[in-house]
């Protein structure tokens, strides 16, 4: 039987009992996993159009106009754009749905004070996996696919991708990332249940720095050390980005605040400093913005 904690606000559940509310919230992850899979599979080629697009883009600029996609497989058109595209972006769109029910089967455990993070735990969760997604798209894997095929542009050698082994790569870039965007969630969620300490990690900076390099290297489609660079920057940027919220959630527990005025007049300093890098170089060196990697071209 559920007990209810009315000094804590946490509720008493049995082992069994957490097995069954396990198996409730993973059978409705499920159902509303399908009812968008159904939805996405209606509008399969206009997805997969938007999956091909940075590949097509790769394709152009090795100046090869012979490169293009190519179907080795009988079966690979049809598994690719009306099975799997479809299923990659039910996940995306269905994640606030999965994340949600997720929280709703960790939040009993928590304490009623504890249970108020729900809205921003599932807003920040779902915008963290979308942004990863997003820097994946348009620029991870644009970047990366570019520079492999500009590798042998000296060569004679026209490329031509499988749709098969483009889709893989791109759906382990795109979902790598974005799990990956989700570490200052993980360590938010490890500080609040008291697992670890911004203190605890800052002193261990450099095993975790060395575990993103590794994880890094798990997720890149290669080993170059360009793509490696470009997912293990942001991969630090967000560890560190984890410890400042971890350390926010601490100075709430003592009953700190926060500087905010002395941070934002120091982040305004640095966004000076570099509009105005931008700006001579724009001007004095004849450079440009674009809006795709990276950004600031001769």
């Amino acid at each position: 039987m559920v007990e209810y904690d009315e000094e804590d606000g946490m509720l008493r559940m049995s082992f069994l009992e957490h097995l069954e509310e396990l198996r409730a919230r993973i059978i409705k992850a499920l159902y509303g996993f399908g009812a968008i899979f159904a939805l996405c599979v209606i509008f399969s080629t206009q997805l997969f159009r938007i999956v091909e697009r940075p590949g097509l883009i790769a394709l152009k600029n090795t100046g090869n106009p012979s490169a293009h996609f190519v179907a080795i497989d009988v079966m690979e058109q049809f598994s690719i754009v009306y099975v799997w595209t479809p299923v990659v972006a039910a996940l995306f769109l269905g994640s606030p749905w999965i994340l949600w029910q997720l929280w709703a089967f960790i939040s009993p455990g928590l304490y009623q004070r504890e249970r108020k993070w729900a809205i921003p735990f599932l807003l920040s969760t779902v915008g963290l996996f979308i942004t990863g997604g997003l820097f994946g798209y348009f620029i991870a894997w644009p970047a990366t696919l570019s520079f492999l095929l500009g590798v042998g542009g000296d060569l004679d050698v026209t490329p031509a991708l499988s749709i098969d082994s483009y889709f893989d790569k791109f759906v382990d870039v795109l979902l790598g990332i974005g799990i990956v965007f989700e570490l200052p969630i993980l360590i938010f969620m490890l500080s609040l249940l008291r697992v670890v300490s911004p203190a605890f990690l800052l002193n261990h900076t450099r095993y975790a720095i060395i575990a993103i390099v590794i994880i890094a290297a798990a997720v890149t489609p290669s080993q170059d050390a360009f793509t490696l660079t470009l997912f293990a920057v942001p991969m630090c940027l967000l560890f560190f980005l984890g410890i400042f919220a971890s350390y926010l959630l601490v100075l709430r527990r003592e009953h700190r605040r926060f500087p905010w005025q002395a941070f934002f007049f120091w982040v305004a300093i640095v966004a000076v400093v570099v509009a105005s890098f931008v700006t001579v170089a724009v001007v004095e060196y004849n450079f440009h913005l674009t809006w795709r990697s990276p950004f600031l071209v001769r």
